[in-house]
């Protein structure tokens, strides 16, 4: 669900509209100068409807789109805003792209006849990372800052999710180091409108707040404290959760030209035989609706991933980038789970079974139940099979460092898939999470690769009396 927010306390003749999307903790912006009716749209997300009829609203044309980096953990809407707009798409000048884009270069000034946006090279999340001052008029202070994933409230951004393609995790930490120090020369009462907030893997401790100020991360953010560099690079580069497998995938492809979502094109009615052709052909069944509908029945072999919950972000910590998938939803449901798969990238969505109770009862040797566990029956199937029962907690490295497990084997659900292999399929297995949602879709996904005897704990570390502090599911 989007949470949309017009900035309060702007000069008149400036507006900024936060677009938040908390399933992915992802906040797009709109900036505009409403005496002249220009406007420039900062970190897009795919279905851009929302932010087109916010402007139409103000009556702002979109001049610019620009992307503060390239994203790893969503895949942008610049190429659908600017199909739409005619904008120019802009770039940090350390990025190179294959669709036409502008390199955007430290202290450049995009001038919207009033309104004045300025150009600041931050380097350090990735190497093009770039933030923008918004200033009412070219020689008024700055009122608001757009940091991408340069500054966090509350954290900063991660630096070792280029470590797969040979850009230092080190080196990129010493360059935020700059960039953050960068940001905290403006004034205390600058705005701080970051790209992301809680429960986003770009970081590891994000607030539940979505617009601070400079002031205020001077004195709470821990990264923004005096201290040395070493110091920086050490604190920012250890705990950070696990990310799941489709982040370098986003990150090339927001450098790609690639064909454009249309989000109003709802996905393909299947029946059940067209459900097993397209599995036959490598598809995956996906199975969207609630937890509680999928533990009582459910197609054997298929995956759980509640429409409630985070996603788009949990399918792509379990199924691998650019499988084809078919959706099990309702009718109601199906086009907002196609979006959501589409915010990743994920854009192989042959089509969908609206009906499984129908096809569940008109085929009960196709049907499947989950097995799940109290925190009693836990302790119970403990005491039973002691070393045979396999006892695996797919929180993130920082969640089991705050509050761990005896006993538990810790393998983050992002890492599940490829390190299945290293358990025996042929012996029990206990998942256990925060709070039970990710542990049911461990639960299905080690069913779906053929384990026998699965469970996940009703409840997760919560339910044993663990307190979580990351992640709340």
């Amino acid at each position: 669900m989007t949470t949309t927010t017009r900035v309060a306390g702007l000069p008149d003749n400036l507006v900024i509209h936060q677009f938040y999307l908390g399933c992915l903790s992802q906040a797009s912006y709109l900036v505009g100068d409403l005496s002249t009716g220009r406007a420039v749209a900062v970190d897009p997300r795919r279905d851009i409807e929302e932010m087109l009829d916010a402007a139409a609203e103000d009556g702002l044309h979109i001049e610019w789109v620009i992307e503060t980096h390239f994203h790893a953990d969503f895949l942008s809407g610049h190429l659908e805003l600017a199909a739409a707009t005619g904008a120019t798409i802009g770039i940090g000048a350390a990025g190179t792209t294959e669709y036409e884009s502008h390199p955007l270069a430290d202290g450049e000034l995009l001038d919207l006849g009033g309104v004045v946006v300025e150009v600041l090279h931050t380097p350090g999340h990735t190497p093009e990372s770039v933030s923008l001052v918004v200033r009412p008029a070219r020689d008024d202070a700055p009122v608001a800052v757009l940091t991408g994933d340069a500054l966090f409230i509350g954290d900063v951004g991660r630096p070792d999710l280029l470590a797969s393609v040979g850009v230092s995790a080190t080196d990129l930490a010493s360059s935020l180091y700059d960039s953050v120090r960068r940001l905290l020369e403006l004034p205390d009462e600058t705005l701080v409108l970051p790209a992301h907030g809680a429960g986003s893997a770009c970081g590891k401790a994000l607030s539940t707040e979505t617009i601070s100020t400079i002031g205020e991360q001077r004195r709470t953010n821990y990264a923004a404290q005096p201290m040395s560099r070493q110091r920086f690079i050490d604190l920012v580069t250890e705990g950070q959760p696990t990310a799941p497998g489709y982040f370098g995938y986003d990150a090339s492809l927001n450098r790609a030209e690639r064909a454009l979502l249309d989000e109003h094109q709802p996905p393909m009615e299947l029946d059940l035989s067209g459900l097993d052709a397209a599995v036959a052909d490598g598809a995956v069944v996906l199975d969207c609706r609630s937890a509680e509908d999928f533990a009582s029945a459910h197609l054997a072999g298929s995956l759980s991933v509640s429409l409630a919950g985070r996603f788009s972000e949990q399918v792509g910590s379990v199924v691998p980038v650019g499988t084809p998938l078919v959706l099990v939803a309702s009718a109601e449901t199906a086009l907002e789970a196609k979006v959501r798969l589409a915010r990743i990238g994920y854009d192989r969505v042959v089509g969908v079974l609206s009906r499984p109770e129908a096809v569940l009862t008109d085929h009960p040797e196709r049907a499947s139940r989950l097995s799940r566990l109290t925190a009693s029956d836990l302790t119970g199937r403990q005491l039973e099979l002691g070393d045979d029962l396999q006892f695996v907690d797919v929180r993130n490295p920082g969640e089991i460092a705050s509050a761990p497990l005896p006993g538990a084997r810790n393998i983050p659900l992002a890492r599940l898939r490829d390190e299945a292999a290293s358990l025996d399929p042929d012996r029990p297995v206990a998942l256990v999470c925060a709070g039970g949602a990710r542990s049911l879709i461990a639960n299905s996904l080690l069913r779906s690769l053929g384990f026998s005897d699965v469970s996940d704990v009703l409840g997760g570390a919560n339910a044993l009396g663990v307190a979580a502090t990351c992640q709340p599911n």
